[in-house]
């Protein structure tokens, strides 16, 4: 996992503090993850807790989190480093770590010192109940519901893709306290709230059923499909104010982009290096196939492509941190990450000829999390949409 691809065009991005994060990531990828990533993605195989306590030790849950709440206080350009690095390994132990440190928008202070510190130690992670059967893209469209019951709420309803929902420590729901109002897109969004569901791990909430997704990737932990039956949650556990929870759903999507565009290059990183790698040793007509022009060709445009895609999210990162707007540009470099990383290990499996369609080679996994970059965190079609409406205005 070592070598010069992935620390082509470093220019004035990488001072030494990033390059000493970049190279304990790298290590800690190429010695923990990626083992356990080769024997357990192809089994369907769970992250073990104990990844999860060396990754809490090194700060990874906290690299967002402000020093004062017990984070490392870092920006969003470490953060990526970061992710990059662990979804060159596997994709699913870079999602994890946002699980400690991306869904804190619209605490309150007294929540934030509560369980900031807690997640910046890894110990207390959340799975997002927000997608439904008939609200994905359209988030607006959610129908589950919160009746207030005494000092609490009930929840009833149905969710879909909420992963990690039994290894986390708390589901955050969001849940209608006022009916859907569907006389605009605007509208639409009012009356939606959200909620903190703690839990204990391994385990689903009282009155929260549910079943595993039949998944083609993202292995390392369960995705699931969540039944609500008057579930309970306490008063104060809503986050943000009440009907104001679309705001804290739509959260800080630039992050959650920039971190998809990361996790997308570094699994198109990963494509590349194990394509080079196969290429010198993968003997034809008595030449490795790395003499070839065809697969040497393949190799600097695989690389091209990849440094392209780095290079647009570290201008993203610098902006972001710097406190400037980056919406239109955080879309940008979801969308052509996502799309890159898709080529590019579709090329690392052709690379491997036969031996790509089987799980005995890694490139077979990096195409397929690969796939799931152009769907989560917005739709390669939501991000064309986001983008022309900041060009062209909305249609």
């Amino acid at each position: 996992m070592t070598g010069r691809t992935g620390t082509v065009g470093m220019g004035p991005y990488l001072t030494d503090e990033r390059l000493a994060i970049q190279r304990l990531a790298r290590e800690f990828a190429a010695k923990e993850v990626l083992p356990i990533a080769n024997e357990l993605d192809p089994v369907a195989g769970e992250i073990p807790m104990e990844l999860r306590r060396k990754m809490a030790d090194l700060g990874f849950f906290g690299i967002l989190i402000p020093e004062q709440y017990g984070g490392l206080g870092l920006g969003a350009f470490e953060y990526v480093l970061v992710v990059e690095e662990l979804s060159r390994a596997w994709m699913s132990v870079a999602s994890l770590i946002a699980r400690g440190q991306q869904f804190a928008q619209g605490f309150d202070e007294r929540q934030r010192e509560a369980y900031l510190p807690q997640m910046a130690r890894g110990d207390f992670l959340s799975a997002f109940a927000l997608s439904e059967p008939e609200a994905g893209s359209d988030v607006a469209n959610l129908r589950t519901r919160a009746e207030r019951d005494g000092a609490g709420w009930r929840i009833t309803g149905q969710k879909m893709w909420c992963t990690f929902a039994d290894g986390s420590d708390y589901l955050q729901v969001f849940a209608r306290t006022s009916p859907l109002d569907a006389s605009g897109p605007r509208r639409r969004s009012q009356g939606i709230s959200c909620f903190l569901m703690p839990k204990e791990r391994g385990t689903l909430p009282e009155g929260v059923t549910g079943n595993p997704v039949r998944k083609i990737g993202y292995h390392g932990w369960k995705t699931w499909e969540l039944s609500f039956d008057n579930a309970y949650v306490a008063g104060d556990m809503m986050v943000g104010e009440e009907g104001r929870g679309f705001k804290v759903a739509m959260g800080d999507l630039d992050i959650a982009r920039v971190h998809t565009a990361a996790r997308a290059i570094g699994l198109a990183r990963g494509a590349l290096e194990d394509s080079i790698a196969y290429a010198k040793q993968r003997v034809q007509f008595g030449r490795p196939i790395a003499d070839k022009q065809v697969i040497r060709f393949k190799i600097a445009s695989m690389a091209t492509r990849i440094e392209a895609a780095r290079s647009l999210m570290y201008d993203v990162c610098t902006k972001y941190d710097q406190g400037q707007r980056v919406s239109t540009e955080a879309a940008m470099v979801k969308l052509f990450a996502s799309d890159m990383a898709e080529e590019v290990t579709s090329e690392g499996v052709q690379i491997h000829g036969g031996a790509g369609y089987t799980t005995d080679f890694a490139v077979e996994r990096y195409w397929r999390d690969a796939r799931l970059t152009k769907i989560f965190e917005g739709t390669s079609e939501i991000q064309h949409k986001i983008i022309s409406d900041a060009l062209l205005g909305r249609a």
